[in-house]
């Protein structure tokens, strides 16, 4: 039987993908049996970030109207009740992701894109780094067989950049409008940062559905 498919739709500094994440894998450790294929597919929050990224607290600001020191305090306490020590006071930039996610689509034929997309998020979820940054980028994509020069050259490449532009547009025109967004067995798809319970309903769901046309994104 082939391995069941997930696509996962994150952009790498949304706090809310961060925890969807991590309430995925606790969902998949309540059914052991199965056999996955996770896909990790682009979004870019803000595609107009310049290379450097901005700093944090401005950019909500603008992109709000407001302090985001409540948004701050709601997503740590979800982000803890998952397990996950989130602290913004570790987190001064909002990093503009297109080299991080130019890698990560790479390293699907490594084998190691859902492990180098967990190693991202908590090296800037958790320590504060700047994932915009190539010499970061490359020394997490070091340990998830990439050697530095391979990321130097990924991050340069404009086809490859434009490539990960233009998926993020289409998974955009395909409805996806905010992240993370989950497609289970190509039929059934669900937005947000649900609990492992809505998660596993979904999976379930999939695995008992007839072959149907897929949901894309």
């Amino acid at each position: 039987m082939p391995a069941f498919p997930i696509d996962v739709v994150v952009d790498l500094v949304c706090p809310w993908c961060f925890i969807g994440e991590a309430r995925l894998r606790q969902a998949l450790d309540d059914r052991p049996e199965l056999e996955v294929a996770i896909s990790v597919r682009p979004f870019l929050l803000d595609p107009s970030l310049p290379r450097e990224g901005r700093d944090l607290r401005e950019w909500l600001t603008r992109r709000y109207g407001q302090a985001p020191s409540g948004m701050f305090a709601r997503v740590e306490q979800a982000a803890q009740e998952s397990g996950l020590p989130l602290d913004f006071a570790k987190i001064t930039r909002v990093p503009n992701t297109l080299s991080a996610h130019v890698v990560v689509s790479a390293a699907a034929a490594k084998g190691t894109q859902l492990a180098l997309t967990r190693a991202l998020f908590d090296a800037y979820f958790l320590e504060g780094l700047d994932i915009a940054r190539t010499d970061v980028i490359a020394s997490i994509a070091s340990k998830h067989g990439f050697d530095r020069d391979e990321v130097a050259m990924l991050v340069d490449d404009e086809a490859a950049r434009d490539a990960i532009r233009a998926e993020a547009q289409t998974i955009g025109r395909q409805g996806v409008s905010g992240v993370p967004f989950f497609v289970f067995g190509g039929t059934h798809a669900i937005s947000g940062a649900h609990p492992k319970e809505n998660l596993l309903k979904a999976i379930d769901a999939a695995l008992a559905a007839p072959p149907a046309a897929t949901v894309s994104p």
